[in-house]
């Protein structure tokens, strides 16, 4: 994207990302306006104060055709909807409609890892930071992760390396970015309320590579059958991690073999995950694509190591919570979506009472039955998805309704024997119960420890 003094950019949407682009234009001297569908007073009046003292103009309570008229480029922020009606008309009058990844398109000063999938994106972009920080680097970690990309440019000089997570809705208007490392970690239906269908979603991810050129490096999780379909840009080194034989980071039960060969030299490493807190199916995955990057970016074996040690993975991920009268409570509420829930299962050994729904992404349940007929004992629904899932499933399972979290947690107890796992794998969004899925891990918990103490003054009376 070009800029030129005295443009005018309107910014669809105030989140932090919103927040960020408005500093990043400032700054590069556009005049900037800002549209929110929110009132005024559901704003934070620290962001309305900072707007103030920036004398940029605010629209709030919809994205009007008039306000927008106005905008030389509009940028919405990642959640806003393609689709909106000021967005066709911007693009039908030749308005440029731009992302945040157009707009730093071509201006980082450091090497770019750009880390997408359906599932394991957080994981796997937090763990390439742990060991690229173990190998003494300062790495820049934003995105979808929590930080806005554009923050970055706040201080460049800082970082010697960027590492992104990028989701499907920032790489829908990825423009011309290109990341010097490319990782597509997996592809499963999600988000499809917003795509419309799974090519659209697919096309999305696939995006993160396609400004790729000779000398960049593109990494596929080959043990995804659609995404080891995939082949590189011509002159793009290609590298793989899963279980297949030919891997260049190869899982072999706890251990990962490396294998590559890269700027005229050759690694032949084996890592050992055991006492890692990244002994699991899913988390061996997500350690093998890490430290492939991590070889790949110069660390050291001992450095990897080191960061590998000493990573913790993020909450709400596979977390065990507690254990009461032998069954065991997991937390994994970040699987918001069909294939985060079909890994949480073929991760369980122990029969799974599985609690699970929310609100529905357009997924297909349908394709849940061969795992929860061979992993799942009792199915226990909650929120607006519930009836749908259940008319995918209930055939297959015993499955009942809850209300609430704690009516789902009871329920679950009610029906579980010792050696069993309750596991919160809700394969849906949380929005329609909970602020995100982080407050519906957190109250999960929250029921579960009640749940303990009423059993622990069972047992003393």
């Amino acid at each position: 994207m070009q800029w030129h003094n005295g443009m005018r950019a309107v910014v669809l949407g105030l989140g932090t990302a919103g927040l960020a682009t408005v500093h990043f234009l400032l700054h590069r001297h556009i005049r900037v306006a800002v549209s929110d569908v929110r009132r005024r007073e559901q704003i934070d009046a620290e962001i309305l104060a900072c707007l103030r003292n920036m004398a940029v103009e605010l629209e709030t309570g919809e994205h009007s055709a008039a306000f927008c008229a106005k905008a030389d480029v509009l940028v919405p922020s990642p959640g806003v909807p393609l689709d909106l009606p000021v967005l066709t008309a911007a693009r039908e009058q030749g308005v440029p409609v731009v992302g945040e990844l157009a707009m730093a398109a071509g201006l980082f000063q450091a090497p770019v890892i750009a880390v997408t999938g359906s599932n394991g994106k957080t994981t796997v972009t937090s763990l390439i930071g742990e060991l690229l920080l173990a190998a003494g680097k300062t790495p820049f970690i934003g995105g979808n992760i929590g930080t806005p990309l554009l923050e970055y440019f706040n201080d460049p000089d800082r970082y010697d390396v960027v590492v992104l997570e990028l989701s499907s809705f920032q790489l829908d208007l990825a423009g011309a970015f290109r990341p010097d490392i490319g990782v597509l970690l997996n592809i499963s239906p999600d988000h499809l309320d917003r795509h419309g269908s799974l090519e659209a979603y697919m096309a999305a991810k696939m995006r993160i590579f396609s400004g790729q050129q000779s000398g960049d490096i593109a990494i596929f999780g080959d043990d995804d059958p659609v995404v080891a379909s995939i082949q590189q840009n011509t002159g793009v080194s290609g590298y793989r991690f899963g279980a297949g034989p030919h891997c260049n980071a190869r899982i072999d039960e706890g251990m990962v073999h490396l294998n590559v060969q890269h700027q005229q030299s050759v690694r032949k490493e084996l890592y050992d995950l055991r006492e890692t807190k990244l002994h699991s199916s899913v988390n061996r995955l997500n350690a093998a694509a890490a430290i492939l990057v991590a070889a790949l970016q110069g660390s050291s074996q001992q450095a990897i190591n080191a960061g590998l040690a000493a990573f913790i993975p993020p909450p709400h991920r596979m977390t065990e919570v507690t254990m009461i009268a032998g069954v065991r409570f997991i937390n994994d509420s970040k699987a918001t979506n069909v294939g985060a829930l079909q890994a949480a299962l073929a991760g369980c050994s122990a029969p799974v009472i599985l609690i699970a729904g929310g609100r529905d992404k357009g997924g297909d349940y349908m394709l849940l039955r061969d795992v929860v007929e061979q992993r799942v004992k009792h199915l226990v629904l909650l929120g607006e998805a519930a009836s749908k899932m259940a008319a995918a499933l209930d055939m297959i399972v015993p499955t009942q309704l809850a209300a609430s979290m704690e009516d789902a947690v009871r329920a679950s107890m009610a029906v579980a024997e010792a050696g069993d796992i309750v596991l919160l794998a809700p394969g849906c969004a949380s929005f329609d119960m909970f602020s995100g899925y982080a407050e519906r891990g957190r109250v999960f918990c929250e029921c579960v420890h009640r749940l303990q103490q009423d059993q622990t003054v069972k047992e003393e009376i």
